[in-house]
């Protein structure tokens, strides 16, 4: 289908004069997509403030939240176009993308330079796009709330301006009014930009169409702490203050109600959490969702680590909504780093589908697309694996892990101990030599696979245990024994490395160029890898807001997930069950020094398998035993915590 731009046509008249009638510009559609047919370098660029419902930092005016535009010059003269639009916190100050790019401004402070490619790319195809800077940030009023109401509310707004149900005003105080739009938005960003994303998407707001959010917190509670363990300690005032570049004095007041609400000396849910929460909360919840979503995330992301995405992508699982998703095997990366060519062909697909209403193909490719190696992609009808069946993996005596149970009344015991850094021990040293017996840790292992088969979804931990004390910070870690080249995750660049080499997608000006630094996965070979984690207070075994002490000596059921996973397990590896007390990796909590003792009757790990109907545990019963001891010395480094 082509549908051609017009600008004017010329008529001649039965009297021989020639007139000339203006038609209204069009956009050009070939092969199911749009075509850049509009100048970049004569795009109007603009800024206006759009008046919030918030007033965060408590001045008693309404906060008015900083939009930069850039939109084809032709919308002056009748054509409307479909906004994407990227709200940021970090404009300012970490920038956005892997070469932290910032915003710059001319002389009349109307935007130069917009980061990343999608103005590049899509504002000469025939769409707006809004830089938007988050509340409390950059050029808008307000203090930022590390993810809480006014966060989201102030990006709500922006999508009400856009049709016509809020206020704007131009720099000189007069109103402005988006005449120019559709009023159909897209919302896109990567990190806290796609957990706005989310977050507006919660509040059911008309006018979004669709989100791409990636790599993308859907519960704060999530993101500070697992089941009330703590990954980190001031969160969510620190993070605030490292988006604010105002003085510290004007929101030390907002941040000292953050440090309150987050209550990190109990680490439970109340309703400081509710109100950050997107599936379940105050402001905003999954049930209101009316965005379509093309999600993102990698699931070795350990600083937005994948439960967001799982859990958010199975809320809108169960209600129907329009979805597709890619799955990479990296930490904290965008998709554009990873497989760039095909990431800005999908999108482009993808907006032209939900933004201009074209119908292509994109709906009628797999929804799930997924990296399983270092050049290894497959794809899939839905996420977890539709055929994927769940097997369950018991510890038993003498350091087995199998398909049965251990004798009735067997047991082991390891104490939550302080390492070297009083928090625990590395994880380096709780997988380390399996088939050796150490205190701090319990160690389960298979025999040797006897084929190669896929986890793909959600493992949980199934385990009856006493203490000594009220209450044990508890790790289950499952581990892949073997030697194999693997996506580097956990070092520099959480998976790809940087190159000096550039490409470039998109039209360019003096001050905004389209190319940027080409990019590799990084692979480590190593003998040991950990597939899955996952963190529990006893405590909080039943409940995340009400905790309820053990009573010492006597035995409890505990269940919780750990973060998701898309892995291929080799044959003639070996997988193994960690158990242990705190991680000092990816905790902050102090060990309770509490003895925890193991029921491994009543115990096991349970993890869906992508196998034929009924062969599942076939694909994990191991060969015949032979001898083996696991790697005496393992290194695994601490994943960067990335933000831009």
């Amino acid at each position: 289908m082509t549908v051609a731009v017009l600008t004017g046509a010329a008529l001649v008249g039965a009297g021989g004069a020639t007139a000339v009638a203006q038609a209204s510009p069009h956009i050009v559609v070939e092969g199911g997509v749009t075509q850049p047919v509009f100048s970049y370098k004569d795009a109007i660029r603009e800024h206006v403030y759009v008046e919030s419902s918030v007033d965060s930092d408590r001045d008693g005016k309404l906060d008015r939240v900083n939009v930069d535009i850039i939109r084809p010059k032709e919308t002056e003269s009748g054509l409307k176009v479909p906004v994407i639009m990227d709200e940021s916190p970090y404009y300012d100050n970490l920038g956005r993308g892997n070469e932290s790019e910032r915003k710059t401004y001319d002389a009349n402070g109307n935007p130069l330079k917009f980061p990343l490619f999608y103005d590049n790319y899509f504002v000469p195809r025939g769409y707006a796009f809004l830089a938007v800077d988050m509340v409390g940030t950059t050029r808008s009023d307000g203090c930022p709330v590390s993810g809480g109401p006014s966060d989201v509310l102030g990006g709500k707004a922006v999508v009400d301006w856009l049709n016509g149900r809020a206020r704007a005003y131009k720099p000189d105080g007069t109103p402005a009014q988006a005449t120019w739009t559709t009023g159909r938005t897209g919302m896109i960003g990567k990190s806290y930009d796609g957990t706005l994303a989310n977050g507006v998407a919660s509040t059911g707001v008309e006018g979004l169409e669709t989100i791409v959010p990636i790599a993308a917190i859907s519960s704060w509670y999530n993101y500070s702490r697992m089941n009330g363990v703590k990954y980190w300690t001031d969160e969510q005032p620190g993070l605030a203050d490292t988006v604010d570049t105002d003085p510290p004095a004007k929101c030390a007041a907002v941040n000292a109600a953050l440090d309150k609400g987050e209550d990190d000396a109990t680490g439970n849910y109340n309703a400081y959490w509710k109100d950050a929460d997107y599936r379940h909360g105050s402001v905003g919840r999954l049930g209101n969702v009316r965005a379509s979503i093309f999600a993102y995330h990698g699931v070795n992301d350990l600083n937005v680590k994948d439960d967001h995405f799982a859990e958010w992508w199975k809320g809108l699982a169960q209600r129907g909504v329009r979805r597709k998703v890619w799955l990479s095997q990296t930490g904290h990366v965008d998709p554009f780093d990873i497989r760039r060519d095909l990431w800005v062909t999908t999108l482009h697909k993808w907006f032209d589908h939900e933004l201009q209403k074209i119908p292509n193909d994109v709906l009628d490719e797999p929804r799930a697309d997924i990296q399983v190696g270092p050049d290894t992609w497959v794809t899939q009808d839905d996420w977890p694996a539709p055929d994927a069946r769940t097997v369950t993996l018991r510890p038993g005596e003498n350091g087995s892990l199998g398909l049965w149970h251990a004798p009735k009344g067997a047991t082991a015991t390891y104490t939550d101990a302080a390492g070297s850094r009083n928090q625990g021990y590395r994880e380096s040293e709780l997988v380390t030599d399996p088939t050796t017996g150490k205190p701090f840790r319990l160690a389960y292992v298979t025999g040797a696979l006897p084929e190669t088969t896929r986890l793909s979804g959600t493992p949980d931990a199934r385990l009856r245990i006493k203490l000594d004390k009220p209450t044990s910070n508890i790790t289950a870690l499952l581990v892949d024994y073997g030697d194999d080249t693997r996506v580097d995750y956990l070092g520099p660049g959480s998976g790809i490395q940087t190159l000096t080499t550039e490409d470039c997608h998109g039209e360019a000006t003096p001050s905004d160029d389209a190319c940027y630094k080409q990019t590799k996965i990084r692979t480590v070979t190593s003998p040991v890898n950990v597939v899955a984690r996952g963190w529990l207070d006893a405590q909080n075994r039943s409940s995340l807001s009400d905790p309820s002490p053990l009573t010492p000596g006597q035995y409890y059921d505990v269940r919780w997930d750990t973060l998701s996973q898309e892995y291929l397990l080799k044959k003639g590896h070996r997988l193994g069950l960690v158990l242990a007390g705190t991680d000092a990796d990816y905790n902050t909590e102090t060990p309770t020094g509490a003895q925890v003792t193991v029921d491994l009757a009543a115990s096991s790990i349970r993890f869906p398998v992508v196998a034929a109907e009924g062969g599942a545990e076939a694909r994990l019963a191991p060969l015949p035993a032979t001898p083996w001891r696991g790697p005496a010395e393992v290194s695994l480094p601490v994943q960067e915590r990335r933000f831009s």
